[in-house]
């Protein structure tokens, strides 16, 4: 088994290598954050395009239909009832608008759901957690090394020694 970067799992890793892991996977991580957001604005899309596909779908009903649907039910309704023909031309037209209006409705509907949806506001919320996050970190404190004065004589001189 090995991590991210190809060493050995347990081997010591320079800082090198860990800044470059660390890149990496923060890289990835911006870029799935972005794949998400695209994703849920996809979805609002389409939310937004089936509720217009209704809304127009209704007025073309309301406005296309009703000459040939008012006649049509108008004298329908004379026959089957002998009521005046305008009260049965009002009638038709009554019974467009109720359709018209349920459609309308259904529309409505899904645009509301279109609003409410709250993918680009998780994403970002999430976003601002992992940045949060990420300004909080701290590197380990490292202990210091002792003074140079606090050093034996021998050491130094070694270190002398190899530097000549």
């Amino acid at each position: 088994m090995s991590a991210p970067d190809g060493s050995p799992v347990g081997a010591e890793r320079s800082i090198g290598q860990l800044f470059a892991s660390a890149t990496t996977e923060l890289s990835a991580l911006v870029h799935d954050e972005i794949a998400l957001a695209k994703a849920q604005l996809r979805q609002d899309a389409k939310r937004g395009a089936a509720s217009g596909s209704l809304l127009a779908v209704a007025g073309a009903i309301l406005l296309f239909s009703l000459p040939m649907l008012n006649f049509a039910l108008a004298y329908g309704i004379r026959t089957w009832s002998g009521w005046n023909l305008a009260l049965c031309f009002l009638l038709s037209f009554l019974a467009n608008v109720l359709v018209a209006g349920v459609l309308a409705l259904i529309g409505r509907v899904f645009m509301k759901k279109a609003q409410k949806s709250k993918g680009p506001q998780k994403v970002a919320a999430s976003m601002k957690e992992t940045a949060g996050v990420l300004q909080k970190a701290k590197p380990h404190p490292r202990p210091a090394p002792p003074a140079l004065e606090d050093r034996s004589p021998a050491a130094i001189e070694a270190v002398a020694r190899s530097s000549s």
